[in-house]
């Protein structure tokens, strides 16, 4: 992609709205500008590492056995009734009426619309376990959205929905989808805690929040040092037993601030990690709360009707993007994993309509390209300061730097985002440098 013809609107400096790290970074490298309060439109490189980030949510989510499907962002306020959410939910669901005068509303969140596609659709314990997932919009009508994206309005959203003929099996729901999470933040450079957890307006018995480690994070959280480095589970069998993963995971202390013993967190003296904390995922074993409510039954093997147990686990997939920029990033900008970079080598012309930099640039792009890997072409007529300004800014993990000099001799400069280093190379052994790296 040449960055001539590409859009990515970059500021100089830093506007004066955005409060936290990571709404001024996506504000300046040009991934999202605001269309009302709480509420952003997505630009292409936003868009680029939005999508990323979801296909890694996806990908872990098939793993697990979860399914995919789409369900609508308007929902009927019958339902709702239905559960007696309608009237406890609050301020934040925003409420609406279609041009019949019925009562609708833009789903906060959807356990009574997949609670309905199951008893409809799923009659016999043969059916079971299923889990249901969606990636979509969701909105919720925050009093004060600040912060961009981390307390804002409309938000892409990961949410799944177990449903099992009894606890056991739905506990084992429950431990596939912590082991899932575990490795899908992992996947996207982010070391995410689970940490136990208040139920709220979701409801159910258990809950656990997934908390990323930031200076800057939201609230103040409290952990044993062993998570720091704590290896992530590989090679997963989601068919066996995973309790002895999830005690692993969750039998350290832990806890956000609203869940914190100073006691519990005195005994453990040097071991205790004090620090800020983002949350980027929740899970919650709900229970038959919704099952009871709205009906949702199965036949059972005795012949008897049995009301399903249920669990639901959400992801922050916009919000996660926003994380990952809080906790990776330096004073040029932002510091991408590789994994979800919005291109993955960035090639810097230092002197545009220069035959030998034009063909050089070419052919790097071009041989980058059939390796399946996207690069952004930096083909303006700008100054070297502001090519390598911009390339920082937007975080690309791998920057190729061509210049006259350089080229003169057939070499090109390599440089690492992450670390700062540099090599000069030639053209060919840049090239499969990067090639052996994807």
């Amino acid at each position: 992609m040449r960055l001539s013809r590409f859009f990515a609107p970059t500021l100089k400096e830093n506007p004066t709205e955005a409060q936290i790290v990571s709404h001024r970074l996506m504000l300046r490298a040009g991934m999202i500008r605001q269309h009302a309060a709480g509420i952003y439109n997505w630009l292409p490189l936003g868009n680029r590492v939005l999508q990323n980030v979801a296909r890694i949510v996806r990908e872990e989510q098939n793993a697990a056995g979860a399914l995919e499907i789409i369900m609508p962002t308007i929902q009927s306020a019958d339902l709702w009734r239905e559960s007696g959410r309608y009237d406890d939910y609050g301020a934040e669901m925003l409420r609406i009426k279609d041009r019949h005068e019925r009562d609708m509303l833009y789903g906060p969140t959807h356990e009574e619309v997949v609670t309905d596609i199951f008893r409809t659709n799923l009659k016999s314990y043969r059916d079971l376990p299923k889990n249901l997932y969606q990636i979509n919009w969701k909105f919720r009508d925050e009093v004060r959205p600040r912060f961009g994206l981390m307390r804002g309005r409309e938000f892409l959203m990961k949410d799944a929905y177990s449903f099992d003929l009894d606890y056991a099996s739905a506990r084992h729901s429950y431990n596939q989808m912590i082991v899932a999470y575990l490795r899908t933040f992992a996947r996207m450079g982010l070391r995410a805690i689970p940490m136990a957890a208040e139920t709220g307006p979701i409801g159910g018995t258990l809950s656990h929040e997934f908390i990323v480690l930031a200076d800057t994070g939201e609230s103040a959280v409290y952990c044993h040092k062993a998570y720091l480095d704590k290896p992530i589970p590989e090679n997963v069998n989601y068919n066996a037993d995973l309790s002895h993963i999830v005690e692993d995971w969750t039998s350290l202390y832990a806890a956000a601030d609203e869940k914190h013993d100073p006691k519990k967190a005195d005994e453990l003296g040097a071991d205790l990690v004090s620090a800020r904390g983002i949350e980027v995922g929740h899970t919650f074993y709900l229970g038959k709360k919704y099952s009871t409510a709205l009906g949702a039954k199965v036949v059972g093997p005795d012949g008897n009707q049995v009301e399903v147990e249920m669990g639901c686990y959400g992801i922050g997939v916009s919000r996660c993007v926003a994380a990952i920029i809080e906790a990776s990033h330096d004073e040029n900008g932002i510091v991408w994993p590789d994994s979800v970079a919005p291109f993955y080598v960035g090639i810097i012309n230092l002197k545009v309509g220069d035959k030998a930099c034009d063909e050089a640039c070419e052919k790097i792009h071009d041989a980058i390209q059939l390796q399946g890997c996207d690069a952004l072409y930096d083909d303006r007529d700008e100054r070297a300061g502001v090519k390598f300004a911009d390339m920082d800014l937007m975080g690309i993990p791998w920057q190729i730097v061509v210049g006259p000099k350089g080229i003169a001799k057939g070499m090109v400069e390599l440089k690492r985002r992450a670390t700062g280093a540099k090599e000069e190379l030639s053209l060919e052994s840049a090239v499969s440098k990067l090639s052996a790296t994807i």
